[in-house]
């Protein structure tokens, strides 16, 4: 938890001079969390859904134009463990793909299988798994086991891609849109999750030498294993991870909240560490486009720490470009509503023999 990593007060948020687009990007983004953040369990330990009230309160008429004043009125900065962070980026990709299989389209985008369990339905100890033939609950199907055919005649596909590459960043992304031949675009969004480790290829690649480190990135890493299909299959299915999918019809791609992400304006981070909902400042960082306030609206498989983020750059061509290659260190502040650092303070110093 947060509390554990260690908690130091920051400056206060005027002295940061947010920049004017980033507050009104940020406040129209934290509106949306607002729903959530009232009424969510704070894993981290920071904050309670009544912490949130009056800010949110405050958010709902406040005029845009004077965004930077809203966040310098209602939020202190606080650096959790040593502040030092790292953020890379996502997207919302486009993929070629069919509604139905075809020649061409023959890679199937699963929904969520319904023996895919959450928790052990004899004790009750969470955990995604399912119930083994034998009667035992265990690990549910890895990649290897669902591309080998699994799930293969239940009538899970809710649609065929066309290259099972681009299937699998569609499932590090966690949604994205898949382009028919006759030009109609489904959304798909993020459903569920077979429980399993994510591994990442580009650590893989760079511990086995298959390219430069500095020159892996999204883009160089996908044209090496199409250039080596065989080989590239296997890197893949080293990450057991595997992402089921659903249709989207309203507002999307949705972040782990339920919520639509806000490109420039969402960050995944591990929820243990930064509470939903919550704004976050990046700022010193070596790649400046990272710098700015975001909201924690999101979470993915490889986004574990303290200082650990993931910016949400939206769909096209610019946005798979920036979010690609992004790799970017400097430092972090979570903001929190005021009075809450007192307010655990206070608690601390109860606790104390």
């Amino acid at each position: 938890m947060a509390v554990e990593a260690g908690l130091r007060p920051g400056p206060t948020v005027a002295s940061l001079n947010l920049a004017p687009t980033q507050a009104a990007r940020g406040l129209a983004t934290f509106r949306v969390s607002c729903s959530t953040v009232t009424r969510r369990e704070d894993r981290t330990g920071l904050t309670r859904p009544s912490d949130w009230t009056s800010a949110c309160a405050a958010a709902r008429n406040w005029a845009d134009s004077d965004s930077v004043t809203f966040f310098n009125s209602w939020f202190e900065t606080v650096e959790v463990g040593d502040g030092n962070a790292f953020a890379t980026g996502y997207y919302e990709p486009e993929i070629r793909g069919c509604r139905t299989r075809q020649p061409g389209c023959e890679t199937p985008i699963y929904g969520v299988p319904a023996d895919l369990l959450l928790a052990d339905p004899r004790t009750g100890e969470r955990g995604r798994g399912r119930v083994m033939p034998d009667g035992s609950y265990g690990p549910y199907f890895s990649r290897t086991e669902i591309e080998e055919g699994a799930l293969a005649g239940r009538g899970l596909e809710i649609a065929w891609a066309a290259d099972p590459v681009d299937l699998f960043f569609l499932q590090i992304q966690g949604s994205g849109r898949l382009r028919t031949p006759d030009g109609e675009v489904i959304r798909l969004g993020y459903a569920q999750q077979n429980g399993h480790a994510y591994v990442a290829l580009g650590r893989l690649m760079r511990e086995r030498n298959l390219l430069p480190p500095v020159q892996i990135s999204l883009q160089t890493i996908q044209a090496w294993l199409r250039a080596n299909p065989g080989e590239g299959q296997l890197l893949m299915r080293e990450n057991p991870s595997y992402v089921f999918f659903r249709v989207l019809t309203g507002p999307g791609p949705l972040g782990s909240l339920g919520l639509p992400v806000t490109p420039r304006g969402t960050v995944a981070v591990d929820p243990v560490y930064v509470t939903y909902g919550a704004p976050v400042l990046l700022m010193r960082m070596s790649e400046p486009r990272a710098d700015g306030l975001w909201v924690a609206q999101d979470t993915g498989g490889a986004i574990r720490g303290a200082n650990r983020f993931d910016t949400f750059w939206g769909a096209g061509p610019e946005a798979e470009a920036i979010a690609g290659p992004m790799q970017a260190r400097g430092r972090s502040l979570l903001l929190l509503p005021r009075g809450t650092l007192e307010r655990l303070s206070r608690r601390d110093a109860a606790t104390q023999p």
